[in-house]
């Protein structure tokens, strides 16, 4: 069953007192009660089923799809002469920026010792596993030959023939395959001290074995938590470089070619902020839904949902400025190619995508100026549903427009998706949700360690055993005379 719980508005900014974070008069165990609850059930809500249901579908169409563009070649798309990339590089670039906001959200604000990212770090990370997942199978099938995919790899083959290591598809891989890796890292050892949670928790023996194996012996000893907390530090300092150079290593796909409109050093910021804008959409787009299907609305409460406005409109402000220079850069640079591209991607054959672009991506963000806007979880959904969208045609007018009307005009042709296209995009999302949706059931969604050491409790806790460890981390300060002590301390489960 869902949670019919109130919605409790911790968003006042009050002089003098730090915001409550979890809200409900929760302790230690409350917080393991109310997130094991979703893997202990017996059954998840029934929306999951439709949810999932949904998903599978998706999904199982996704793989009709490459199933048939093996069989028959690229041919099954809607691609011509001049545009040879439409919407299977148009869904890689999509995909790689959603997963940004996750790593933002862990790495970065981990640093940063942004208390709010706790309790949405988890599923966010999770997102951008995933959403690498959908990415890397597009550069696989893009070629048709999806039996030669090893040849994006710099390995040597049976031909002697090495890669072109200037080519900025394989700096892709090289990038992209680091971001992966060191994502995975940070995942699965943030999850390490509630795997052995759900591990003690666990009422059967196939569960106890299987969440023993994936929490590594962990034991809660302080030598566990001292290696946890330097490995989390150090994954943390890895994956901060990443979110900035993955997205602008994607860039140079573009950047580093003599098209107009792709030409231009403007791409690797313009590109990073855009990634981490649509990420934080996405973000915002699982939240909503899974707080109020889960019953976690004492966790991921109405403050974490407006600090996530917040970085939406910051990053979507950024975004419109990036999408004005460019028209000025046109203009300045003088060349009378790059004139027309920008011109004709707001007035040209494309000019439909271009305004849905702008639209989206920065008209809509403008509502979170507004308060009410930013604690109506239906509004924020609406909005960030059209950031989504948004981002994805910002994909597209990118690469569309410069493609089809190149340098010759005798080559310009209109690029028209076909419905393989179609429904390969609707099946990624596919496979984004079911793994999504599996990882909601099966494994921590939320950071329960990391949680606690928010709460009045972990402080309360330190002062009374100051030679006591305290999982995970002491970093976070804790000025007693900013909170009401609390009820009772509880314990951690």
């Amino acid at each position: 069953m869902t949670s019919v719980a109130p919605e409790i508005d911790n968003t006042a900014e009050i002089p003098g007192r730090r915001a409550v974070l979890i809200t409900g008069d929760l302790d230690f165990t409350g917080v393991t009660d109310t997130v094991a609850a979703v893997w202990e059930r017996p059954r998840p809500p029934r929306a999951w089923y439709v949810a999932l249901a949904i998903s599978l579908t998706l999904l199982t169409i996704l793989g009709a799809m490459v199933l048939y563009l093996i069989l028959n070649g690229v041919g099954v798309w809607g691609l011509n002469n001049p545009t040879a990339w439409g919407f299977d590089i148009t869904n890689f670039v999509f995909w790689v920026g959603i997963g940004h906001a996750g790593t933002l959200i862990s790495a970065i604000l981990f640093l940063f010792r942004q208390k709010w990212r706790t309790s949405i770090n988890r599923f966010a990370e999770a997102m951008t596993i995933f959403a690498v997942m959908c990415a890397g199978l597009f550069p696989g099938i893009h070629v048709g030959r999806i039996w030669l995919a090893y040849w994006l790899a710099p390995l040597p083959n049976q031909m002697a023939m090495w890669p072109n290591f200037r080519s900025p598809l394989l700096w892709d891989v090289f990038a992209v395959g680091t971001y992966f890796t060191v994502s995975l890292l940070f995942w699965y050892v943030g999850m390490l001290p509630d795997l052995a949670t759900f591990r003690d928790r666990a009422t059967s023996r196939p569960r106890q074995i299987i969440y023993g194996l994936l929490s590594l012996g962990w034991n809660g000893s302080s030598r566990h938590w001292h290696r946890f907390e330097r490995a989390y530090l150090l994954l943390a300092a890895l994956a901060t470089p990443l979110v900035l150079s993955v997205h602008s290593v994607v860039s140079f796909d573009f950047a580093v070619s003599q098209l107009p409109g792709w030409h231009t050093t403007i791409f690797p910021p313009y590109f990073v902020a855009g990634a981490i804008f649509g990420g934080f959409a996405m973000v915002l787009t699982l939240a909503v839904p899974a707080r109020e299907l889960f019953g976690l609305k004492n966790i991921i409460t109405l403050r974490h949902l407006e600090n996530c406005c917040k970085i939406v409109l910051v990053t979507g402000l950024m975004v419109s400025y990036a999408y004005m220079m460019e028209f000025f850069m046109a203009w300045y640079s003088g060349s009378p190619f790059e004139r027309f591209i920008f011109r004709a991607r707001a007035g040209g054959p494309y000019a439909w995508a271009y305004w849905t672009m702008i639209a989206c991506n920065v008209v809509a963000p403008q509502l979170f100026w507004f308060k009410r806007v930013r604690t109506n979880v239906w509004l924020i959904l609406v909005v960030v549903m059209a950031v989504n969208v948004g981002m994805w045609f910002e994909r597209f007018v990118i690469i569309v427009t410069s493609l089809s009307q190149d340098f010759l005009p005798s080559s310009w042709d209109y690029y028209r998706p076909s419905l393989v296209e179609i429904l390969t995009l609707a099946g990624s999302f596919g496979l984004f949700f079911t793994l999504f949706l599996l990882f909601c059931r099966f494994l921590p969604m939320v950071a329960m360690a990391e949680v606690k050491t928010v709460m009045p409790q972990a402080a309360l806790t330190a002062e009374r055993h100051p030679h006591e460890h305290v999982p995970p981390t002491r970093a976070f300060d804790y000025n007693p005379d900013e909170h009401e002590p609390p009820a009772q301390t509880g314990g951690s489960s």
